[in-house]
């Protein structure tokens, strides 16, 4: 496949000329009758429609202006006309511009996110789950598909560790990882403790890492005697059978150390194949760090290690206040953005972003 998903086109000719391909392509029948390489045109085509919407637009408000320049040389109504049309332009030019800039190749894929307590015990775990919930309200408020694909839970009913996927129901240009990309880092929380009974501020920390989850994980290739799998009972909450068989898998590759565990199915099977998925991922995400350097300085914003005092966001109960140290963002309004109102600080981060790019442009 020569297209590769989420590259930047280099110019609005290119742009038309693939997205009139893909258009072809997915009125053909034949194409539905592979649903992964439908969904796969149907996700190009998704984000590039914006561009050409945006095209025929400035095409047409550039119609518009020279007719109506030429009119008003006869008639000095049109020239309100003309110049409401030239700032119209001028707005669409800066769209276009915008969205033909250099992008991030992932952002119309879906999401792996791993939440780790860390330095604070309990309170840590307890913070976790939190945040677990946060970016699960976050995700159903845009009409996300969420997925616990694995959980260990605290004495106190928080979480050590969390792993979730977090899939669009529909393709799009700005996908789950335009958005949640920014969340890797350490989090730091600043509040009294539910086991602190002198009633001090505590500050403690949850760490947060963030991948994409292609549709296709690509060249990535699985030995499977670079594998030890495990099988055990799935804990949590569960329906009948999901906690009574060795229905959980936790995969590890043993090259790179890395692990995956997943218990959220009914099945061992159906549990095994899901690791796999994630482990392919991660695989092929630690791939790419290795081979471009602009994703490996990216990627090492994700802070590994949780220590409260390298942290991108505080959380600080006492003030209401949620604090991006990142882009300067503040706003007391932390009950409603634990709630899943998360799109201020998200918007800011983004705005940041798009600076950056525009300037690399």
């Amino acid at each position: 496949m020569t297209d590769a998903p989420g590259r930047s086109p280099s110019s609005v000719d290119d742009v038309l000329s693939e997205y009139g391909g893909l258009e072809a392509q997915l009125s053909d029948p034949a194409l539905h009758e592979d649903p992964a390489a439908a969904r796969r045109v149907g996700k190009r085509f998704a984000e590039l429609t914006p561009v050409v919407q945006t095209h025929q637009a400035l095409a047409s408000a550039r119609d518009d202006l020279a007719a109506a320049r030429e009119l008003a040389d006869d008639d000095a109504s049109f020239a309100d006309e003309a110049e409401r049309l030239a700032a119209e332009a001028e707005t669409l030019e800066a769209k276009l511009a915008d969205l033909l800039a250099p992008r991030d190749p992932h952002d119309a894929d879906d999401v792996l996110m791993e939440i780790k307590s860390g330095e604070g015990g309990e309170e840590s775990a307890l913070f976790a789950s939190e945040l677990a919930r946060m970016y699960t309200r976050y995700a159903e408020k845009h009409g996300w598909v969420v997925q616990t694909l694995g959980a260990t839970e605290s004495d106190l009913g928080g979480v050590k560790d969390a792993s979730l996927s977090i899939r669009a129901r529909q393709p799009s240009r700005d996908g789950v990882w335009s958005r949640l990309k920014f969340e890797g880092g350490v989090h730091r929380v600043q509040r009294v403790p539910v086991t602190e009974s002198q009633g001090r501020v505590h500050t403690s920390a949850a760490g947060v890492l963030v991948f994409p989850e292609p549709e296709d994980v690509g060249p990535v290739e699985i030995d499977e005697s670079d594998l030890r799998i495990d099988v055990y009972r799935s804990s949590g909450k569960g329906g009948q059978g999901v906690n009574t068989t060795d229905s959980a898998v936790r995969i590890t590759h043993l090259p790179t150390g890395t692990v995956v565990t997943c218990q959220n199915e009914r099945s061992q099977l159906q549990n095994k194949q899901r690791a796999l998925e994630v482990l392919a991922a991660r695989l092929q995400a630690a791939a790419e760090e290795a081979a471009d350097a602009e994703a490996a300085e990216g990627r090492a914003n994700q802070v590994r290690t949780v220590d409260r005092s390298e942290r991108v966001r505080t959380y600080n109960f006492p003030e209401n206040r949620i604090a991006d140290h990142r882009v300067g963002f503040k706003a007391h309004n932390l009950d409603a953005v634990l709630d899943g109102d998360l799109d201020a600080v998200l918007d800011a981060l983004a705005a940041e972003d798009r600076r950056r790019r525009m300037e690399d442009a």
